[in-house]
């Protein structure tokens, strides 16, 4: 699947951009095409594609993924459609649901209606593992229960049952990722690991809330863009395929380990009143796309932590 014309939505936001940017640097790869669709709301920022900005094979269309009529426009000359678009930030979601909903659910539905009406190849539909809810003991298979715990969680779970139920119905070659936190270079801000590097450079501190026992599984964007494109070109239709890594840490560790990077002072560390809803441990089990796709992440930890320490400290202002 090398010769193709994907049209990546939600392709200016942190990882679908890097997505993008990865797969129009695969070397020897010549035949593809990508167009981005993004709405470029405050997630989305159009510099995160500067570097494919010039290449013929790429290009940019803002709008959004509930338009009908871009969307049908779009999707009838491409084969491929990878679904990066949502609205990804859970205490936003407390706040108010209704953008994630309309997103989540209804914009999926736009974008797998357009899929189905024109012929579309593949539909990869880019999740995330708190759609499974919290996991006190052991590690969510991709057949777990979906027990989706934020307004978020249950967004992307409505839209990834509805992405089935297109292919149950209609035969639409639907395919579903689920990782962990993703982190690296060019994260927004609001998000746990840019947040704490941005304020530590600063030199504020560190919120951490309630005890900082959180534990989460990380991923580096670079080692997720990858496991969503063995998905795209190699799996199987109707499958659900988990994303992981081998960091399954609590938010103080990682906050430690943050301070060490930075070279900040050691007890930077604030813990702040627990937010109203914060699932105790996620944890994946992603054994499947290793043994059928051969996946396998690359990015250590340590390194991935100073990479991004690096960048951040080289883009304070951006």
């Amino acid at each position: 699947m090398s010769g193709c014309r994907i049209l990546v939505t939600g392709g200016a936001g942190f990882i679908g951009s890097r997505y993008v940017r990865t797969i129009l640097d695969r070397r020897g790869v010549h035949d593809i095409s990508v167009t981005v669709l993004d709405a470029l709301t405050y997630a989305g920022d159009i510099a995160n594609l500067t570097e494919v900005a010039g290449d013929l094979r790429f290009t940019f269309v803002q709008g959004d993924i509930c338009d009908p009529a871009i969307v049908n426009q779009l999707a009838s000359h491409h084969d491929d459609i990878v679904n990066f678009a949502a609205e990804s930030h859970v205490d936003r979601s407390v706040q108010d649901s209704a953008p994630f909903v309309r997103t989540g659910t209804l914009g999926v539905c736009c974008l797998l209606d357009a899929a189905l009406h024109h012929g579309v190849r593949t539909f990869t539909q880019v999740s995330t593992d708190e759609v499974y809810g919290p996991a006190p003991a052991g590690s969510w298979t991709e057949d777990a229960p979906l027990r989706p715990t934020s307004p978020y969680a249950a967004a992307k779970a409505a839209g990834d049952l509805l992405a089935l139920s297109y292919y149950r119905t209609h035969g639409l070659d639907v395919r579903i990722t689920r990782c962990g936190n993703n982190y690296g270079p060019g994260q927004h801000p609001e998000k746990f690991i840019p947040l704490a590097i941005t304020r530590l450079l600063d030199g504020l501190t560190v919120p951490l809330h309630g005890d900082g026992g959180n534990i989460r599984s990380w991923v580096h964007v670079d080692d997720h863009v990858r496991g969503i494109d063995l998905v795209r070109r190699h799996g199987t239709p109707g499958e659900i395929y988990n994303i992981g890594a081998h960091i399954e840490i609590s938010n103080h560790d990682v906050a430690e380990r943050l301070i060490d990077a930075c070279g900040a002072d050691p007890d930077l560390i604030e813990h702040i009143p627990d937010r109203k809803i914060n699932d105790r441990r996620y944890s994946l089990n992603w054994t499947k796309i290793q043994t059928e796709l051969g996946y396998r992440p690359c990015v250590d930890f340590t390194a991935g932590l100073t990479q991004t320490v690096a960048w951040y400290r080289t883009n304070r202002h951006r």
